[in-house]
């Protein structure tokens, strides 16, 4: 496995806080995410934006305006937890589809590959630069675009279930499952604008839970206990 990318939820940032950032949480991501790339395994992050703004539960602002906010609130994201990891001596990198000044660098597949091979923890940010796409999308469309292995889900919970494990204590764990019987049982993993991109690429999705001690390194050597989204 050489490329991978990593999704993590803003709310996961914010810890018990379930706003903002809870530092030791980015932290350990980002100790995690060291020992991966020390084992050779290049790494592309995508953070969303939830612990800042979830703007579809708005009624008053326009959905492009409300989207356009939360591309904000994941360059936001990127830029704290690109400094978490530089503090523990990765290099990082944040991209973006659109300008933002010196904050961030324009996106394109070449200079996003410099990186890479340059050891870099590469961050995008921004999402598709698109209103009504979410960071699902932007993640499996970068992660197509740049050739990676897999995409690596880090969510609250542990793996797919067949219902919310939160509301019913009987819901059932999959250990694996096709893009296509996600969709047909409407689990909603990722949305199915990510789901049809990934089942049309071949492009597998690892979910785990990111509360597992230890958890970005397991999911990413061999000792998986989410589930598997197969094409």
């Amino acid at each position: 496995m050489k490329r991978v990318f990593l999704k993590l939820s803003g709310e996961a940032l914010a810890g018990e806080k379930h706003t903002g950032f809870d530092e030791a949480t980015v932290t350990e991501v980002a100790k995690q995410v060291k020992q991966i790339m020390d084992s050779g395994i290049q790494i592309g992050i995508v953070i969303g934006g939830g612990n800042f703004w979830r703007g579809r539960t708005s009624e008053t602002i326009d959905r492009t305006k409300a989207d356009q906010i939360g591309m904000l609130a994941t360059v936001m994201n990127c830029i704290y937890v690109s400094e978490i990891f530089r503090s523990i001596g990765i290099q990082t990198q944040i991209l973006t589809p659109f300008a933002c000044g010196s904050m961030t660098s324009l996106f394109s597949k070449d200079l996003a590959n410099e990186c890479f091979e340059k050891g870099m923890a590469v961050f995008f940010a921004g999402g598709t630069g698109h209103p009504y796409f979410s960071t699902d999308t932007g993640i499996v469309l970068r992660a197509v675009e740049m050739e990676a292995e897999g995409i690596y889900l880090a969510k609250s919970i542990d793996g797919v279930y067949d219902s919310d494990p939160k509301l019913n204590p009987a819901a059932v764990k999959y250990d694996e499952l096709s893009i296509q019987e996600m969709i047909d049982r409407k689990l909603a993993v990722v949305d199915l604008t990510a789901s049809i991109l990934c089942m049309e690429n071949k492009m597998p999705m690892y979910v785990f839970g990111l509360n597992e001690e230890n958890g970005i390194v397991k999911a990413m050597t061999g000792s998986f206990h989410g589930t598997k989204v197969t094409v």
